[in-house]
Order: C-alpha cells, then structure tokens, then sequence
C-alpha cells in the first residue's frame, strides 16, 4: 500500500469511522437513559441500600465465683424501618423464618440478681443525643447505641462495651428489609470479674429488708468487698430488658426514699459513736492518754452556759465512775471522749481523722463516692462568719456536729485497727492493684483500742447481741443524732471477726434507725452468724 493510500486510509478512520462509532454510542446512550430511565427511576424508589450498626456483645460482669451480676439475653428481632426492632417469641420467630423473611437475634441486657447488686452493676440507658463517649482507641462508628450509667457498667463502660459491626441491606419502599447483602461482625467485650460475691449480696439484701440504710463485707486486710449494699434499691432490669418508664420516674421523683441513691459510697452521714475508734487512737498516739489514764464519768459538762452529758445519763439518769480508754470504748462513753477531744486539741484531732481518710473519697473503683465532711475553725470561720469552741470540739471528738461519713469510710476506718494500722483501698474490680499504705499508729495502740472493741462485745459491753458469740468479735456501736430537730438518730455498728485473726469486716448503717445496738447490730450478728456457722461454704 503506497503512502497516499494509507493517508487515504488513516483520514477515512479518522472523519468517518470513529465519529460514527461515537454516534452509535450515544444513541445506545440516550437510548438506554430513554427507554430504561422510567425503569431505574422505579427501581430506585422501591429499593434501596441501607448500612446499619450491628450491637456487639457486652461483656458480662461476673462475681468472684463466676455467677453472672449482668449478663445478656439473646432475643428474637424483626429489623424495622428506622433501625428498631419488634421483639418476638421464639414461635414467631421461627414463621418468618420458614416464610423467608429476616430475624436477627440481638442481645439485650440482664441483671439476675435484680435489686441486691443494682448500686454494684448500675444499669444501661441509650447515648442520648449529642452525647459523646470517650474510650481508648475507639472510633465514632465502633460505639454501640448504649452506655453504663451508675455502677460498674458506667466504672468500666470501656472494657465492657465491644465494637460494633455493621450490614449492608436491600430494603423495600416501606422499610421493609427484603434481605442482607454483606455483614462486619462485631466484635464482644470484655468480661469483668469482681470480689463480690453474690451468695453474700442476696444475703445483706434480705437481712436489710424494709430497712433504709447499707451495709458493706471487706476483707480488712487487702479492701476487697465482698458485698456492697443500700436499700432500698431498684430492679435495673427496668431500664433495660423489661423497659418500665413509669417505675424508673416513680424512682426518679421518689425524694423520700431516694432509692436510686447508693446510700454504702454516695450517702453522708453523722457517724456519731464509731467514729470514737479515731479519737482514740489520736489520743494514744499523741500521749495525751495511756492505758491507764482515767476520767470521772460526771453524767454532764458544763462549758459556760452549755451542757454535754454522756447517753447513760440522759437515758437512764446514772453514771459510769472512773473510765479509762478500754472501758470508754466498751460503754461508749461520751464524758471520757469529751475531755479526750479537749485534750487534743482540734488541730490533733483533725489531723488524725484525716490520716484515717475523713474528709475525703476511699478511692473506691465506683463512681458517685461523696467525700463526707470534715469541719474545721477554718471552714466554720469562713462559711457561718465564727469562732470555734471548745463545744465543737467534743461534738466532733463524738463524732457529732458538722462531721459526716459514708459507711463504706466508716468500714475503712475499722479495716485499720483489724489490719495493724493499714489503710486500704476498697475495691471490687478484681485484679486491680491493692492499695495499703501504713498509718503511723504503734501496734500496742491498736491493741488497746481493739481491747476496747472486744470489750464492748462481750458482757456490760453495748453490744449486747454479741455477748455470747464465737468466735470473739471486735465491734462499736454508734447512735448518731441526726440533728434536724426531729430527735431521730441514726443507728451504726461496725465489726472485725474473728478478733485475734481478722478475715471480715461488716459495717451497718440504719438511716433514721435509733439505738444502733439495738437496730445495727442485730443485722451485723445475722451476717457473722452465717459467715461462721452458716453452710454457704
């Protein structure tokens, strides 16, 4: 083929051939856009993608044999428009099923032990909007829909909560999903093991029945808790499986019984006679008394004007006679610890209550902990514009006035003196680092006020539930006036066992309860009955 033939050739390919061609393609193209557009338009508006989250798997909170605190029920899911889901029988379940229509089964969470571990396991509720949460290496998409609120599920909502997945679905004009086109799996989270035990959380729960007030199982040495308990408590199960919004406002507006409130970390109180034990000690380990120093039980001091008189006067109109440390622990009596605040000096006295961790939170792996109150000239100058007496004094040697504790610091103080003067950390995540750091309390210290806590357990003693018990027990006794003008006293008792080897600590507080050896104490007895002679274990 000569040259002029080839550019024959090439003008022919270049001005007919591919113009043509093109011609064709975009009549091909307008021929599709208008013979098949009316069919896409339709196809596109009964049908369409949809990409939903799919929840990943909780982990369960375990108690420390294994029994299940929380844990998640798998139910039977009909996908709806909008992302919610019509819950079904497993009979209903299985007829879409074998009519070929999607069921998913989701998981829901359930709290077995109902109202006994609410405050420990908290409770669930949906991200609200614009709600953010913050987890280590976790992405917007990997959230589920819920987040803890109170308790471990909101301590360790992180290590809890798995990442979700996600399915991509073919869904009808309606909503209705006509099948799954590919699927993420999720991926579940973490269990949590914890030092409760839930043999023992059902046991304080029923001993506290129709009671307000909590009671807390430590073991002394290291923190672990073994049972965390206020009453009255909630079922958390109605903020999830079994959804009930009028029983959650009802709990909401219930000011009286508050009873969403974990009275054990979050309620502060005056502690009133057990908090004797850190007067005492205070007063060994400063030398401003011995086991031998005495004070003549008067029935009543007289400051001026102003009385203080010891409860065994007021109520019975009788004195006690000389008293030392181990007889003023054992009879609670409140001329000797008077004199001994005195003696201190506030300075002393609010130095040593801090060294016992008044006035500040545990460090409990819960949240919601109040602090309590620890007052001081300082605080009174600066907040009611005056001075402090020598009153304000003895009201807080007693612990009384101003003063206000949570029992779970109330069974931290008492972990002290049945440890040697260590005071440890409560915890209940199990594995967590224990935390003890050494007091500067010397042992024959200890001692005594241990002798005193003997004392008041056994024979002429206060607590009188406890006088033939065995093993020996080491106790105090507290009746606290509430001081709202309405006489009503709290009651408190909190108690090591067994005295000379120490393996639990039990503290009991009775919100408006009275006579704490008469209201407190029998609960305690009732624990440390089963504890020792019961066939639990």
């Amino acid at each position: 083929m000569g040259e002029k033939e080839k550019q024959r050739l090439a003008y022919f390919l270049i001005w007919i051939i591919i113009p043509l061609s093109m011609a064709i393609l975009l009549a091909r193209a307008a021929d599709w856009m208008a013979i098949k557009g009316h069919w896409l338009a339709t196809m596109a508006a009964e049908n369409r993608l949809r990409r939903e989250k799919i929840m990943p798997l909780r982990g369960e909170i375990l108690d420390r044999s294994g029994r299940k605190l929380a844990t998640n029920k798998i139910v039977y899911c009909q996908p709806e428009k909008g992302g919610h889901c019509r819950f079904l029988d497993q009979t209903q379940a299985l007829k879409l099923k074998a009519a070929g229509q999607l069921v998913e089964e989701r998981w829901w969470r359930s709290y077995p032990f109902q109202a006994a571990a609410a405050h420990v396991t908290g409770y669930l509720t949906e991200i609200g909007r614009g709600e953010k949460l913050l987890c280590p290496g976790f992405k917007s998409k990997d959230y589920d829909n819920f987040r803890g609120r109170a308790g471990l599920e909101a301590a360790a909502d992180c290590r809890l909560r798995g990442r979700a997945g996600w399915r991509l679905l073919e869904v009808g004009p309606q909503g209705k999903v006509l099948r799954e086109l590919g699927r993420q799996d999720p991926r579940p989270g973490h269990d949590l093991r914890t030092t409760i035990d839930g043999w023992w959380q059902a046991f304080v729960a029923n001993a506290m029945a129709g009671r307000k007030g909590a009671v807390i199982m430590m073991k002394p040495k290291t923190g672990a808790l073994l049972a965390l308990y206020s009453s009255p408590s909630f079922d958390p199960n109605k903020f999830a499986l079994e959804r009930d919004d009028r029983a959650i406002k009802n709990w909401l507006n219930d000011w009286q019984n508050t009873p969403l409130l974990d009275r054990a970390i979050s309620g502060a109180y005056h502690p009133g006679s057990v908090f004797k034990l850190v007067t005492a000690a205070a007063g060994l380990e400063t030398g401003k008394v011995t086991a031998t120093t005495t004070v003549e039980d008067t029935g009543v001091l007289r400051v001026g004007k102003w009385e203080y008189s010891n409860w065994y006067w007021t109520e019975y109109g009788r004195r006690e006679g000389q008293v030392n440390l181990v007889k003023a622990l054992k009879r609670s009596n409140d001329i000797y610890f008077y004199k001994l605040g005195e003696w201190l000096g506030v300075d002393n006295l609010i130095g040593w209550a801090k060294k016992f961790g008044v006035g500040r939170k545990t460090g409990i792996d819960l949240p919601g902990e109040a602090a309590g109150f620890l007052p001081s000239p300082e605080w009174k100058q600066k907040t009611k514009g005056e001075s402090w007496f020598l009153g304000n004094t003895y009201h807080l040697a007693i612990g009384q006035g101003d003063l206000t504790t949570t029992p779970l610091q109330i069974a931290q103080e008492t972990a002290v003196i049945a440890n040697g003067g260590y005071l440890c950390r409560p915890y209940l995540q199990a594995g967590r680092r224990q935390q003890c750091r050494r007091l500067p309390i010397q042992e024959k210290n200890i001692d005594l006020v241990k002798q005193g806590m003997v004392a008041a357990c056994s024979p002429h003693g206060t607590a009188f539930p406890f006088f033939d018990f065995r093993p020996q027990v080491a106790g105090k006794t507290g009746t606290a006036e509430v001081g709202d003008g309405s006489g009503a006293s709290h009651a408190w008792f909190t108690v090591f066992a067994p005295a000379d080897e120490p393996q639990i600590v039990v503290t009991v507080f009775i919100e408006r309860g009275g006579s704490g050896a008469y209201q407190a104490a029998p609960i305690a007895h009732k624990i440390l009955e089963a504890y020792f002679h019961g066939d639990n274990f």
